[in-house]
């Protein structure tokens, strides 16, 4: 985990539902923090510092809030953006204890090039975090994969094939794929397409066989046939 601090002071707020669209026009963002079974906690935080923290702190890292009085300790659980301005629209945080095991969401980083995408392979990728179970200075900032693996059509990288750090226990199905070595849809359609023209040429040729003429017996040879025959029952005679 890294050791940097990142915090973050919160203001508390009144405001709550339509009125949150004036509170965002002076530069504000809607926050709440969950407090495991404790009332939540709404406040607000200015807009840029509290995007410079969502940026370093993902959902992964802890963050110290201090809302007037009272600090917290906590992990971003659910953020919201304008879908039209991508400005952050509304930031959930989840309270967690230091001595307590928390759920957090860990990104995959692949250390390394891919030596399948050397090969002018495709490789698919299907999850880029792990959801974890760790102690808040247990939590890491990444996952690194060594992806040496990848080299083939057809190899694949599984969740169960991630090494967790010590202290961290990996929740994600461990049968979860990570990422896919595939053809290219170019070399694909390639590649089709020359096993359709084998697949003709095979046909073609044992329609030709099939069509051949078969020999035929020559009327010469039937006649030499008729006359040695004759001959033979001459001489019996």
């Amino acid at each position: 985990m890294s050791t940097d601090t990142i915090s973050i002071e919160l203001k508390k707020r009144e405001i709550i539902r339509k009125k949150l669209a004036v509170l965002r026009e002076t530069g504000e963002v809607p926050v709440v923090v969950h407090d495991h079974g404790k009332p939540s906690m709404h406040a607000s935080a200015s807009m840029v510092p509290l995007q410079k923290v969502v940026s370093a702190a993902g959902k992964h890292h802890p963050i110290e809030v201090k809302l007037g009085a009272e600090d917290r300790l906590v992990l971003i659980r659910d953020v919201d953006y304008d879908p039209r301005k991508h400005h952050l629209r509304h930031v959930v945080f989840q309270a967690i204890r230091r001595n307590q095991k928390a759920h957090a969401e860990i990104p995959i980083e692949f250390t390394g090039d891919i030596p399948a995408e050397r090969s002018s392979l495709m490789v698919i990728y299907q999850l880029d975090h792990v959801e974890v179970e760790a102690l808040p200075s247990d939590l890491p900032d990444a996952i690194l994969v060594d992806p040496s693996a990848l080299v083939e059509v057809g190899d694949t990288m599984l969740v169960g094939d991630l090494k967790a750090p010590k202290g961290v226990t990996i929740l994600t199905e461990a049968t979860y794929p990570i990422a896919t070595v595939e053809m290219p849809k170019d070399q694909l359609a390639e590649a089709e397409a020359s096993a359709d023209s084998l697949a003709e040429d095979a046909e073609t040729i044992g329609v030709d066989d099939e069509d051949a003429p078969a020999t035929e017996v020559s009327s010469e040879d039937d006649d030499d046939s008729s006359d040695d025959s004759s001959t033979d029952d001459q001489e019996k005679e």
